[in-house]
């Protein structure tokens, strides 16, 4: 049987729509369903987001089950809602209309998925995929902003990154858009190839790899083999990728591809080639093509560091025809958000805020960055970082040791990692603890870094400081 078949002759109390018995659908099922999802093009997971007309997918989480919220979807003003489970209520609810807008399937979040990669086939639009361990989400937003100079660019809002937030991404394509900048998550083997098979992009990056996540990878090498998905993916479609010519983790797994480099370190043959002048606080950096004229841009990030995505969106740009002077315009002109290589200046500190995430790779750069920048007096809020698995205490022994060779003393550790490591900073177990100790504590004239993973919450102190 065919899915959505004979909906105008549903009955009450008749069967609730047709089944799909398993998660692998043929060009006919979702076809029928993509038919209804072209007249209504708004797809919503949420009860309290249902857009007049729009149609409801009842995910399932670890603690919630959208089946059950299927009926308040359609109240709500949804169309249609896509389940997979029965509910008596939805045959008594005693209205012919309402059972027709349930459509029934094997598995929601498949559906979802397959959907997305339909409609992706359907418009053609060119995209371009992005993961990596540390930056993608600023590449992502600098791609986009450089892209947007001269295209009408479709892009990953905030961290929708996931097997869900990808396919919500992709159905918000439409016909106007020019091209597609798509952002993709991991932090478990096989996550960027079940992303990369949905997203199916024509070109890609991956911004760099490193030691994140370790609890659910293993080991930095199944990082590298996770992130190194994309390049599989696109090897086999023979398409462009765009790389880090300073990266040897990345060169080392990019055989058989032709990329287009860029390099920060004069690596030789780049096809975008760029420096650091000064970072104070902000990154000030040049660039050019291979063989064209030297550009000076002035941006609003903190951190040497973000050179390479700089240089990537620079690379992504030129490949696609912007010149040089949208470029520079583009990268000069955009502000970071959701606390990521922030700089805030409150009524008494300037604050580097990049508490969105951590893991050790970024904590090095960021420690780095802070150690060299020429500002006194510093100060340091750091919080633990997550999913390290086996490794924590060392990976955070290794970070206070860091700090102990930068020569900052004022230093104040939060969280659990930390408090596994032998340091002589000053320790706290939350968030809690540290906004009562600055209520009692003259902090003033001083550059503070704030930088943890986002389940530490040190995105709270800012206005407290």
């Amino acid at each position: 049987m065919h899915l959505i078949r004979h909906y105008d002759n549903i009955q009450p109390h008749a069967a609730l729509c047709v089944n799909i018995t398993n998660t692998t659908y043929s060009n006919m099922e979702i076809s029928e369903l993509y038919d209804i999802f072209r007249t209504h093009p708004i797809v919503t997971t949420d009860t309290r987001q249902c857009v007049k007309d729009s149609i409801f997918f009842a995910l399932k989480g670890a603690s919630f089950n959208g089946n059950d919220f299927a009926l308040k979807a359609l109240h709500e003003g949804c169309s249609y809602a896509v389940v997979d489970e029965t509910r008596a209520e939805w045959t008594l609810d005693g209205n012919a209309d309402t059972a027709r807008r349930i459509i029934r399937v094997g598995n929601v979040l498949h559906t979802l998925q397959q959907l997305a990669r339909h409609h992706r086939r359907a418009l053609g639009t060119r995209i371009i995929g992005v993961t990596g361990t540390n930056g993608k989400t600023t590449t992502k937003e600098l791609i986009a902003a450089v892209l947007s100079e001269k295209y009408n660019v479709l892009y990953t809002q905030g961290n929708l990154n996931n097997h869900i937030g990808v396919p919500l991404t992709l159905l918000r394509l439409n016909a106007s858009h020019d091209i597609a900048v798509i952002e993709m998550g991991a932090n478990h083997p096989g996550e960027i190839k079940t992303l990369v098979e949905i997203v199916e992009p024509d070109c890609g990056i991956i911004t760099n790899v490193g030691r994140a996540h370790l609890g659910g990878f293993g080991s930095f090498e199944g990082v590298v083999k996770t992130k190194g998905e994309l390049y599989d993916f696109l090897r086999k479609t023979h398409a462009t990728v765009f790389i880090d010519a300073d990266n040897a983790h990345l060169n080392g797994i990019a055989q058989g591809l032709s990329p287009v480099r860029y390099t920060s370190q004069g690596a030789p043959d780049a096809d975008v080639e760029g420096r650091v002048v000064e970072c104070k606080p902000f990154l000030t950096f040049e660039w050019r093509r291979r063989g064209g004229d030297t550009h000076r841009v002035e941006t609003h990030l903190i951190g040497d560091y973000n050179i390479c995505n700089m240089l990537a969106a620079a690379t992504v740009g030129a490949h696609f025809g912007v010149c040089d002077n949208d470029i520079c315009h583009a990268l000069q002109s955009y502000i970071p958000s959701n606390n990521r290589s922030q700089l805030t200046v409150t009524a008494h500190n300037r604050l580097i805020v990049d508490a969105y995430n951590a893991n050790p790779t970024s904590m090095a750069a960021a420690l780095h960055n802070f150690a060299n920048m020429q500002a006194e007096p510093k100060m340091m809020i750091l919080g633990s970082m997550g999913e390290l698995g086996d490794v924590s205490k060392e990976e955070h022994q290794r970070v206070v040791d860091t700090i102990k060779a930068s020569g900052i003393n004022d230093v104040w550790l939060v969280g659990e990692g930390f408090a596994q490591t032998e340091h002589p900073f000053r320790q706290f177990n939350n968030v809690e603890e540290v906004k009562a100790e600055i209520a009692k504590t003259d902090i003033r004239g001083k550059y503070i870094l704030i930088k943890g993973s986002n389940a530490q919450k040190l995105f709270l102190l800012p206005e407290l400081l």
